[in-house]
Order: structure tokens, then C-alpha cells, then sequence
């Protein structure tokens, strides 16, 4: 049960679909606390009647040695508008619907991966020189730039809609992303993959999280909002004892270290060190602006002048 409801939470929350080739098997590990016997069981979380299967538990050393580390740097600049039929300003279901329009240009988005595109069913490691022997903890690493579509294809019509709004939300900021793949043949399309979902997932949780406290500290019931700025949780990077993979988790508002380190021994029962705390973003922002029942004459005369202008771009073809 506690399998099927973790899968049905998360796949709620998921802006992107599982592949079809994806493994749905879930793994359950029972340790005995007294014996130290460990018992291993799988379940289909696609089958719903799904029995539970017998898994072989297997311990491996050189855990780094096993993994290959992506990088990047996303820059996030989404406007989303906040339709006036929403009741009370619904910011948690405005902003996962711009949020998967957003997520569909990252699904498309060409990938360099350390300055090339390559062919997604070729080895990742095509070229490279693979690291050999455990002695050193280090995970090789590729840099990926994420190439954003800035039009649709010339076959593909494009319509224009006109929808009443209440305001805005605008994302404004550098992502960082990392993901990790393991080094037994991987294909580039895997690699990509996981980037991509780890760049969704990152800003998605975020946004989650910041209005999940709007809500909680200023009620839905609030209507006449002014124009507000916040900071989305900054993402941080830990590393993993005796190894070179990194966790990521999120500083909120002017949150110390010693907050950060109790955090990771809640969650992991592991001490981090505060200098092993890497802050990997500066600061992003969420800026929620309402749309004025009665401009001023300076926002009229803006207005009306960039009215004029717009006519004038259409007029002349631009």
C-alpha cells in the first residue's frame, strides 16, 4: 500500500510522462534491526494488482566509480498569466499550467553535450576516456547547454489567444540542474533524460513549495493584492560520504547552515559538514503582478503609446 500511494503522490506532482521502455518495478528493502537479515521484494506499480516478487540483494564497493555526472545552467524567464475565472487568484493551478507549457519547450530543447549534439542511441561515453580502478573518488563529468526552440516548426500553425486575466506571475533566474547516470553503456538519450527531468522537477518543487506557503501564511481568501516580489528556495548541492555524488536540497529565506546540517541528519541520519554545503544559485525571483482597475494617466499615456507602436510593428509587417 505504502509503495502504490508514494508512486500514485508523486506521479500526481510529475510535469513529464515515464518513457514506454521505463522500468516500473519498485523495490522494497526490509532490514531486521536484530538479525541484520535483509529481505528484498519488487512490485509492478503500473499493476494495480501487482503480487510482490523476490529480489536478490546484492552489496557492491566503488559506488563512484559507478556513476557519470550531468551539469547545467538553465536560464528560467517564464511569464504566466492568471486568468480571472480562476476563484481567488488560484496560484498553485496557474502556475502548473504555465509550468507544463514550460516543460514541453525543455522536452523539446536540442542538448550540447560538452559542446555537441549527439546522436541520442550512441554511447555517452563515445570519445572519452573511461576512468579505471576505485582509488580515486571523482565522477566524470559532462557539460550540457540547453538550446531552447524560439519558434515552432514552419509546418506548424501558430494562433494567437486572448484570455481575460486577473495579473501575472513572472520566473525570473538561473537554474542549476545535475543528474547522474550509471556507467554500464549508457546511451545519451538516458543521460538527457534524466537532465531533463531534474531540470522540471527542480523548479516545479520549488514553485510548490513557495505557494504552498503563500497559501498557508496569507489565506486563499486574499483578493486585492498589490504587486509582490519573493525568492524561490535556493538549491544547494551536498555530498554523499566517501563519494563524489551530490544530494541536492533547498535553502529557504535566510535559513542557516546549522538549519541545512540538522535537516540531512533528520532525512539521512548523515552529518554534512558546514563547508561541504554548496549554495549552486544566486537568487531567483517570483514576481506577482495585478492587473490595476484604474490606471494612472502615466500608465494610460504608456499604454496607449505602446497600443500605437504595436499597430504600427503590424502595419509594417514586423
Amino acid at each position: 500500500q505504502l509503495i502504490f500511494s508514494v508512486e500514485k503522490s508523486l506521479s500526481k506532482r510529475r510535469l513529464w510522462k515515464p518513457a514506454e521502455e521505463e522500468v516500473s518495478d519498485r523495490a522494497a528493502l526490509q532490514i531486521c534491526s536484530t538479525t541484520k537479515k535483509v529481505v528484498c521484494r519488487t512490485y509492478d506499480v503500473q499493476d494495480p494488482k501487482s503480487s510482490a516478487k523476490p529480489a536478490d540483494w546484492k552489496y557492491q564497493s566503488a559506488l563512484t566509480a559507478s556513476w557519470l555526472a550531468l551539469g547545467c545552467t538553465v536560464n528560467v524567464n517564464i511569464h504566466i498569466p492568471l486568468l480571472a475565472t480562476s476563484p481567488n487568484h488560484d496560484l498553485e493551478k496557474n502556475t502548473k499550467n504555465g509550468l507544463n507549457r514550460w516543460s514541453k519547450q525543455i522536452e523539446d530543447s536540442v542538448f550540447l553535450i560538452n559542446g555537441q549534439v549527439k546522436d541520442e542511441d550512441t554511447d555517452l561515453l563515445e570519445g572519452q576516456k573511461k576512468l579505471r580502478g576505485n582509488t580515486q573518488p571523482s565522477t566524470q563529468f559532462s557539460d550540457v547547454k540547453v538550446l531552447t526552440q524560439l519558434c515552432q516548426g514552419a509546418s506548424a500553425r501558430s494562433t494567437a489567444t486572448v484570455q481575460v486575466c486577473s495579473g501575472s506571475i513572472n520566473l525570473r533566474g538561473a537554474v542549476k540542474c545535475r543528474a547522474y547516470v550509471h556507467n554500464n553503456k549508457p546511451k545519451v538519450k538516458e543521460a538527457i533524460q534524466a537532465l531533463k527531468r531534474d531540470i522540471i522537477n527542480t523548479l516545479s518543487d520549488r514553485c510548490e513549495i513557495l505557494f504552498e506557503d503563500l497559501i498557508l501564511n496569507e489565506g486563499p481568501q486574499k483578493k486585492n493584492f498589490e504587486r509582490e516580489y519573493h525568492v524561490l528556495p535556493q538549491r544547494l548541492f551536498v555530498p554523499v560520504a566517501g563519494s563524489s555524488v551530490m544530494l541536492s536540497d533547498y535553502k529557504f529565506g535566510d535559513e542557516a547552515a546549522g538549519e541545512i546540517q540538522e535537516r540531512f541528519v533528520e532525512m539521512l541520519d548523515q552529518p554534512v559538514q558546514a563547508e561541504d554545503i554548496h549554495m549552486a544559485e544566486d537568487i531567483s525571483t517570483v514576481d506577482i503582478c495585478p492587473v490595476t482597475d484604474s490606471p494612472t494617466d502615466t500608465q494610460q499615456a504608456q499604454l496607449t503609446k505602446a497600443t500605437l507602436l504595436l499597430k504600427l510593428q503590424q502595419n509594417m509587417g514586423m
